[in-house]
């Protein structure tokens, strides 16, 4: 019997990198999957690459209204979920003088607000129970320049997962969060940077990591699959950090 049969999971931003990583392991563990993203083509190929039983539904995680219509159609389908993975983000780095308002906000909304309300949104189809996993960043603990407003907002997920954590308890439901330092995923080549900048960048940043390399977004999904078991069930309202000892070292 595989760990996740009978059972279903929600993985938001589920098509590619870290999410499609998740979405696959759950899925060889026998999970029925639902993923969500903003791209149609996408989505599919995923779905594709995960498993006929796949769910897709096209879903804008920066969006109140987005958050209130997954769920709805989660509903609609009377799916309940057993674990879900907050994984749907963005990431755009630029100098403390040249952030702007529009930059703040598209952050906050994608990062914070929607995984705030879609779980808010999404709490009456979780099981009793069930785990949530937060995908945060190990920029909220190292004072990397220019990330300002992304290491603010994952910070906002690491306290999200102890207050909510405490008022879902009662429920036996879990929030915790899975902390990446640097993984090679599509998230690398939309940080705002023109293609010479990015390779100076990536090379800056691997070399700060004592393992010596990027890691996979495979092995970041191995940490997501461990929270969502039973088998980690001490483990509440906490960080792990998946950095190749970049932080820690």
């Amino acid at each position: 019997m595989k760990r996740f049969d009978n059972k279903t999971v929600l993985v938001t931003g589920g098509s590619s990198g870290i999410g499609l990583a998740t979405a696959q392991a759950y899925a060889n563990e026998g999970a029925r999957v639902v993923i969500t993203g903003r791209d149609a083509a996408t989505l599919q190929q995923a779905a594709a690459a995960i498993g006929a039983s796949t769910i897709v539904i096209r879903n804008d995680a920066g969006s109140l209204q987005a958050a209130r219509d997954l769920a709805k159609t989660l509903a609609e389908q009377h799916i309940k979920l057993d674990a879900v993975f907050i994984n749907a983000g963005m990431a755009k780095f630029a100098a403390f003088s040249d952030v702007t308002e529009d930059l703040w906000d598209a952050t906050f909304n994608t990062n914070v607000k929607g995984a705030y309300f879609q779980l808010q949104a999404l709490s009456p189809l979780l099981n009793n129970g069930a785990s949530i996993i937060l995908n945060g960043s190990i920029n909220a603990r190292i004072g990397m320049p220019n990330s300002s407003v992304y290491a603010a907002s994952k910070a906002a997920l690491i306290s999200l997962a102890k207050t909510l954590s405490a008022e879902l308890l009662p429920r036996g439901i879990r929030v915790n969060v899975v902390s990446p330092g640097p993984v090679h995923t599509p998230i690398y080549g939309k940080l705002g940077f023109d293609a010479p900048t990015l390779e100076t960048v990536a090379a800056q940043i691997q070399s700060q990591i004592p393992l010596g390399r990027f890691g996979k977004p495979e092995e970041i999904a191995a940490t997501v699959l461990h929270l969502s078991l039973p088998e980690s069930g001490f483990i509440v309202g906490t960080e792990i950090i998946a950095d190749g000892g970049m932080s820690q070292l």
